[in-house]
C-alpha cells in the first residue's frame, strides 16, 4: 500500500497545531484524526509526514535514510495503519535499530494515540449539556455577577501617576 503524504505548510500546521505528541526514544509521532482535504471525496486513510531535521541528523544521507526506514517501516506494518493524519520525527536511532523493532516501535507509538480527539465546538456542547459552565466573563455576567475591575494605577514615589490614553 503506497502512503499518502501531508502536503504543504498549512497541512503540517494543522497537525503540529491540533495533533497528539506520542514521544518514544526512537521517535516522536503528533497524530490527529483524519480529514479529507477540501474538495475531497471521504477515505479513511493515513496521511503521513516524515520530517528529519539538520539538528537531528547532520548528514543528507543519514536524513534521507532514516526518512526511507521509516516509510518502509509504516508502509509495512502488520495491521496497516489506523485513519489518521501524522507526522513522524524519527530520533538518531532509528538508523541503528533492526527493522523489527522499529515497526514495534511505530505500532507501539499510533496504538497509544487517541483515536478521535474531541473538537472545541463538541466539548462546549456536552458541558452546557450537564450543566457545567466553563470559567469565563460570559457566564458570570449571565449569573449576575459583576467581573473584578481592574484597581487604578497607584501613584509612584513622586506622587504622579502614569499617563492613560482617553477611551
Amino acid at each position: 500500500m503506497a502512503l499518502d503524504s501531508l502536503r504543504g505548510d498549512r497541512e503540517f500546521r494543522k497537525v503540529r497545531n491540533h495533533g497528539v505528541a506520542v514521544r518514544d526514544p526512537l521517535l516522536t509521532v503528533r497524530v490527529t484524526e483524519y480529514r479529507p482535504r477540501y474538495g475531497e471525496a471521504w477515505r479513511p486513510r493515513a496521511i503521513i509526514g516524515i520530517v528529519v531535521s539538520k539538528k537531528t541528523l547532520r548528514r543528507a544521507v543519514d536524513r534521507n535514510r532514516a526518512r526511507r526506514r521509516v516509510r518502509e517501516a509504516l508502509r509495512t506494518l502488520p495491521g496497516g495503519l489506523p485513519p489518521c493524519r501524522a507526522i513522524v520525527l524519527p530520533n538518531p536511532g532509528v538508523l541503528s535499530v533492526p527493522f523489527e523493532v522499529l515497526q514495534a516501535t511505530l505500532t507501539r507509538a499510533l496504538s497509544r494515540a487517541p483515536g478521535r480527539a474531541q473538537s472545541k465546538t463538541q466539548g462546549a456542547a456536552q458541558g452546557k449539556a450537564q450543566g457545567r459552565k466553563a470559567g469565563g466573563e460570559g457566564n458570570r455576567r449571565a449569573a449576575g455577577v459583576s467581573a473584578p475591575v481592574a484597581s487604578s494605577p497607584s501613584p509612584d514615589a513622586s506622587g504622579a501617576t502614569p499617563d492613560r490614553k482617553a477611551p
